[in-house]
């Protein structure tokens, strides 16, 4: 078997995961869920960018530059993306528990019942957390490969 188109195979399958992953982030940070003015849109939506420019670097020949690199932080990404979807799964909240401005406080008002109807829907991104599972195998397929002769 060709090393050679062995490697370029698994960076293209990881250029596609990192493409996939980031503009799902994007989406998701920036679209119908209104979670942009959160810490988990915001954050999300940051590593989004950074994540399609990752992978867009894989498709060219700039990618000699990341070195070995590539693995490790596709690994670090997913992290990210997992660690964020327990805060906002646990918490409830795209705030991570923090007040959000919108009937945080004991008022009992219209935004009260309004923020806990808003929230109730913000759990587990369920196509975030597979997609965040997905770039965390290929992160490590990635720096096992590296680490081999081989390399990518």
């Amino acid at each position: 078997m060709d090393s050679m188109n062995t490697n370029d195979t698994i960076r293209q399958y990881g250029a596609a995961i990192a493409l996939v992953s980031g503009l799902y982030s994007l989406i998701s940070a920036t679209g119908g869920t209104g979670m942009m003015g959160s810490n988990s849109g915001l954050l999300m939506a940051l590593l989004g960018v950074v994540v399609v420019v990752h992978g867009v670097v894989l498709l060219t020949p700039y990618v000699d530059r990341l070195g070995n690199a590539s693995g490790p932080l596709m690994i670090g990404y997913s992290l990210v993306m997992l660690l964020n979807q327990a805060l906002v799964g646990v918490t409830g909240n795209a705030n991570w528990g923090m007040g959000s401005g919108m009937g945080s406080g004991m008022d009992g008002g219209m935004t009260g019942g309004m923020g806990s109807t808003m929230t109730a829907g913000m759990g587990w991104d369920l196509g975030m957390v597979g997609l965040a599972v997905l770039m965390l195998i290929s992160g490590v397929i990635m720096t096992n490969r590296s680490g081999s002769e081989n390399g990518i």
